[in-house]
């Protein structure tokens, strides 16, 4: 007999993770706008990630059993993130390098969650990076969900204070907020019940 799930209400833990580590980035901007979309939602937590601040080493030899080595306390976070969002520009028609170095340090911590993303470019608005990533997250068993936010000409959308005019953004970012939301849940309810990979 089949009985009916217990609706769960309690907030995803939604981590934003700033992909560029490059000096005069526009990615904090981004994700502080981004972030700022999620002000009062009672369905997410955020803990926003700036790679910046981690040195992780592009030669992936960072000691998973050191929690003082740079990959301890970012392992943490992910590893508690329910969902993430990917703040990506985009470079050379791809995503950057420093962001690759962050996905490929980490394994279990991405899988079986869904990961959305936010993207900012030229004329394509860095759907280029973004559909570069979404095989390198299906590789590691994560979920990336369908929509998305983009910002083409970036360096017009935003004002001096980062605030965007436009209100399509902001929609754009309600939707992919609403999907993380509900794939966050049903993907910690599956994990809980049956724990991926075993």
């Amino acid at each position: 007999m089949v009985t009916a799930l217990q609706n769960d209400s309690t907030p995803i833990r939604l981590a934003v993770i700033i992909g560029s580590v490059r000096t005069g980035r526009f990615g904090p901007t981004v994700a502080r706008w981004f972030t700022g979309t999620l002000g009062g939602n009672p369905d997410v937590e955020t803990d926003l990630i700036d790679l910046a601040d981690v040195n992780l080493s592009p030669a992936l030899d960072g000691n998973p059993d050191d929690p003082h080595a740079p990959t301890g306390a970012l392992r943490a976070r992910l590893a508690a993130a329910d969902a993430f969002v990917v703040v990506t520009p985009e470079y050379n028609h791809s995503y950057p390098a420093g962001l690759k170095t962050a996905i490929d340090s980490f394994s279990v911590e991405w899988q079986a969650k869904p990961v959305g993303f936010v993207s900012y470019g030229g004329i394509s608005g860095g759907l280029r990076a973004v559909e570069h990533l979404r095989p390198v997250f299906v590789e590691l068993h994560a979920a990336p969900v369908r929509d998305g936010v983009s910002f083409a000409n970036f360096w017009s959308a935003f004002d001096e204070d980062g605030r965007v005019a436009d209100d399509r953004p902001a929609g754009a970012a309600k939707v992919l907020t609403d999907q993380l939301v509900w794939w966050g849940r049903a993907l910690r309810e599956a994990r809980a019940r049956h724990p991926y990979g075993s």
